[in-house]
């Protein structure tokens, strides 16, 4: 068994892997392959604007992640279009289905893309330009399975001269127009066969070549060769729906509303979760994973034994239904805590508003496994994946609890992939997130940043001034960007904009995304005015990134509006990945 993914992010460990075993395929089925060309594939998919073409790799793998084919398909979309470069499986493994699968899920992209056709070259099925019998009919055989699809060859041009006066077997430019009815005029085919031989093949073809071949494209409209190997006339168009591997993980607990203060003036409800997984339930863009139970040391990698320690003791000791809010700060003498576990709350805690209760320690416990199952799933080659969790984690620090946030699940998230590679945090909530900078303030490895409310007015005030920058290995990898109180919705997105920036400076291997909805409009917690288009424009500029990102969901406590808002987000994110 395999399945066909896409390869977003090359430095993500599973596709490290995976690009491999690609670029070994490519030296064994495609041997006239310089090894220049091979090499430079990595690159290709770093840098589309280098070769003007933006590539897209497609592997069949199983969940061991052995590679058994693989498929790169270009996309051009200021001439909207899609060109097929190579599509093979491994050594030993063709005929079993492969081609077809990578094939099915190539047009399922190029639909999805909006573009006219997905063009590709294939060698010629007539015997005056392939003298060999054998290869003639290896060709036939290869064009009477594309026609499958409803491609055939362009004809009445000179595509077919070849590059050598005494070449053999020059390839027909094949077009598979994904089973619409379309027309290609004379003027936009020679752009797109001039862009096909210019960008791919450069290197090979003169300009004298180009000219004379897009000079004889003379039809207007173009000409197509009448199907040569199916009778049936009618192509069925390609449904343009996600693809699996364009889904987003979603983890979330059922569990979570265990954790239900009823007290008065108490936003962070369970009713939050319902609402957005009511509102994620009407997209097609997810695909929910199951929980996964971690070690308690994920926690302690990250907050002080003694913190976890305490939060576990005090919960078990208070009865159903009851809360304690701390109201003594022992800060004058902060070695000699109270000795009574409640009365201790406010040793750990950062305000009088949030609570500890007998179901704190079990919720927050089990937030922080949905975390760490969405982060294992980006390990495991998800592209973007997504821990609703609650209660929520940013504003709680190695040592502390606070602002409804009893352990940090966006920093011990980070924590768990930083092993692997340099990670960035990027913080949308409308509150400062001090629990990351408190955890990461002395680490190169974790860019932390932050955009919210200045702390002159908003929420936990004592932290989130620029000058807060990072110390000692740390220093400058601590980014705050604190915003006025009333701002507008490009005051915001320039914000937005410099953080992207500083980001890709960093290049980190993983991005988490701690997703605050508190900015939006009306929210009791905040002040900004943001509407679910202006959240759809952040998360499009976000899902841009070509980073394999987790985003783990912070505030955000209007419920009327939360799931539209959060709709409209991952809305915009799934269009900047994938679109």
């Amino acid at each position: 068994m395999f399945r066909i993914r896409r390869i977003h992010d090359i430095a993500n460990p599973a596709n490290e892997r995976a690009l491999a075993q690609v670029l070994q395929i490519l030296r064994d089925q495609f041997p006239r392959l310089s090894p220049k060309d091979v090499d430079k594939l990595p690159d290709q998919l770093r840098n589309p604007l280098k070769y003007q073409l933006r590539s897209i790799l497609f592997v069949a793998d199983d969940m061991k992640g052995r590679v058994s084919g693989f498929a790169l398909l270009m996309h051009a979309p200021d001439l909207n279009f899609c060109y097929l470069d190579y599509i093979s499986a491994a050594k030993q493994l063709t005929g079993r289905g492969i081609g077809g699968a990578l094939y099915d899920r190539l047009r399922t992209e190029a639909a999805l893309l909006k573009v006219k056709g997905l063009f590709f070259e294939c060698l010629p099925d007539d015997p005056l330009l392939c003298r060999e019998p054998e290869v003639l009919k290896q060709n036939r055989a290869r064009l009477k399975f594309y026609e499958r699809y409803g491609a055939t060859p362009m004809i009445g041009t000179k595509y077919e001269t070849p590059v050598k006066p005494d070449g053999d077997n020059p390839p027909y430019l094949v077009v598979d127009p994904l089973g619409q009815t379309v027309r290609f005029g004379r003027n936009e085919m020679r752009q797109i066969v001039a862009a096909i031989l210019d960008r791919k093949y450069k290197d090979v073809c003169s300009p004298d070549y180009v000219r004379t071949v897009t000079d004889s494209i003379t039809d207007d409209p173009v000409r197509f060769r009448p199907f040569k190997y199916r009778t049936e006339k009618k192509v069925e168009a390609v449904r343009s729906a996600p693809h699996p591997d364009q889904l987003i993980a979603l983890v979330f607990n059922n569990t979570h509303a265990i954790h239900h203060v009823h007290d008065s003036g108490y936003v962070e409800s369970p009713v939050r979760v319902k609402n957005m997984l009511e509102a994620l339930s009407k997209t097609d863009i997810f695909h929910t994973i199951p929980e996964r139970h971690f070690g308690e040391h994920h926690i302690t990698d990250v907050h002080d034994r003694a913190f976890v320690d305490y939060l576990q003791k005090v919960c078990m000791t208070l009865p159903e239904d009851e809360s304690v809010y701390p109201y003594v700060f022992p800060i004058r003498n902060k070695t000699r805590p109270p000795r009574d576990l409640p009365m201790r709350a406010g040793y750990y805690c950062i305000d009088t508003f949030t609570p500890l209760n007998k179901n704190a320690y079990l919720a927050a416990r089990n937030a922080v496994n949905c975390a760490l199952t969405a982060a294992q799933a980006v390990v495991d080659g998800s592209y973007l994946a997504y821990a609703l969790v609650r209660p929520p984690g940013h504003h709680a620090e190695r040592n502390c609890f606070g602002g409804f946030c009893y352990f940090n699940s966006t920093a011990i998230a980070a924590h768990y992939l930083s092993r692997l590679g340099k990670v960035a945090i990027l913080d949308i909530d409308y509150h400062h997130g001090n629990g990351q900078q408190d955890i990461f303030y002395e680490r190169s490895d974790v860019l932390t940043i932050s955009i919210h409310g200045h702390p002159s007015f908003a929420y936990p005030f004592f932290s989130g001034f620029m000058e807060e920058r990072g110390e000692e290995k740390g220093r400058g990898f601590s980014i705050n960007m604190p915003l006025p109180e009333n701002i507008t919705p490009e005051i915001y997105m320039e914000a937005l904009r410099r953080a992207i920036r500083r980001i890709c400076k960093f290049d980190p291997k993983f991005l988490v995304v701690a997703l605050g909805l508190d900015t939006a409009r009306g929210d009791p917690t905040g002040t900004w005015p943001l509407e679910a288009k202006d959240l759809a424009a952040m998360g499009r500029v976000i899902g841009s990134l070509p980073y394999s990102t987790l985003f783990v969901q912070e505030g955000g406590y209007k419920t009327r509006s939360i799931g539209k808002n959060v709709r409209s987000f991952f809305k915009g994110v799934w269009e900047g990945a994938f679109l």
